[in-house]
């Protein structure tokens, strides 16, 4: 029996099930595998970057939905959804982010539209929807926080968790419900181990006249996907990088600097607990490798225990 790469659900010999497939689309009763192999799809990227107005690390090609022919078609401008296929440097990084998306939804953390794709090769591709985008041919002002900050890509990492708060006091419509989020955020990429969220993975989106922070983008379990890295938050946080703790992340970053009361951390706090049940179940119904999933479930309880024992 098939799990679906959109929502993890049994879907019997169909390789999505009808649930995911509406997600993309009311009017798609299939999906088309990508005509393109990962190591195509990589080139292509390549091939097309400069056209297109994303960028990053990883390979991006900016796609839409054409749900006549029942497939995803590459565009260079005017795309609704990004594809990232796999890494040739760090294994099975499209299992390992969608993954972590869904745990992050599951915390509460504003997720856009997101999945995997079979490719023609069998292989496994990542999809999200851009955010940004509404309408017809209309988009939303997005900006993030290297931007905000005179930083550019060159020095994404030199700043501090600290200094996330004066972008937000300065551009944000009600402040102090942002950094309630981005405590949420925190807290979620110490316990899942992500620990690149740098300046170009923070953004303020305005929507309805407000600004306010961005869904949530790039999540992904780096900790297992590098191994053992050296640190483990992209931005200092009171100095430090690494031995993170709950008098740092808790009473230090959440009521010290970002002057959330004790009540909303403590909510916050129960419903993490509550949801390692629900983690540990969905890394299961996965599709990392059974290795790989026990390194998340290992990394995740021990992330636990500094901060909830």
């Amino acid at each position: 029996m098939n799990i679906c790469p959109i929502t993890y659900l049994s879907c019997g010999e169909k390789k999505y099930s009808d649930e995911g497939l509406k997600l993309l689309s009311n009017n798609l009763k299939e999906l088309k595998d990508l005509q393109l192999t990962q190591e195509e799809q990589i080139r292509e990227a390549a091939r097309r970057a400069i056209k297109m107005s994303i960028q990053g690390v990883q390979s991006k090609l900016s796609v839409t939905l054409n749900v006549k022919d029942n497939m995803f078609e590459i565009v260079d401008i005017g795309g609704r959804y990004i594809l990232k296929p796999q890494s040739t440097l760090y294994c099975q990084l499209p299992e390992n982010e969608d993954l972590t998306m869904k745990l992050a939804k599951i915390t509460g953390l504003d997720i856009p539209l997101h999945g995997m794709v079979y490719s023609i090769d069998g292989k496994l591709t990542y999809f999200i929807k851009r955010f940004d985008r509404y309408g017809i041919n209309k988009k939303y002002s997005l900006e993030d926080f290297a931007q905000l900050s005179g930083n550019s890509r060159e020095t994404k990492y030199d700043y501090s968790m600290e200094k996330l708060t004066l972008i937000i006091d300065n551009y944000c419509s009600f402040p102090v419900i942002e950094k309630i989020k981005l405590f949420r955020l925190t807290i979620f990429n110490f316990l899942v181990g992500n620990e690149d969220q740098h300046l170009k993975n923070f953004s303020l989106i305005t929507r309805d006249n407000k600004v306010e922070l961005s869904p949530a983008y790039d999540l992904i379990n780096t900790t297992i996907a590098i191994q053992n890295p050296a640190e483990e938050i992209a931005l200092p946080l009171m100095g430090k990088k690494k031995n993170l703790n709950r008098k740092i992340l808790v009473d230090y970053w959440g009521k010290e600097r970002l002057k959330i009361n004790g009540k909303a951390i403590g909510q916050i706090l129960v419903e993490f607990n509550n949801a390692k049940n629900l983690f540990n179940d969905l890394i299961s119904k996965s599709f990392l490798s059974h290795g790989m999933k026990e390194k998340y479930l290992q990394l995740i309880d021990g992330r636990y225990k500094i901060l909830f024992r």
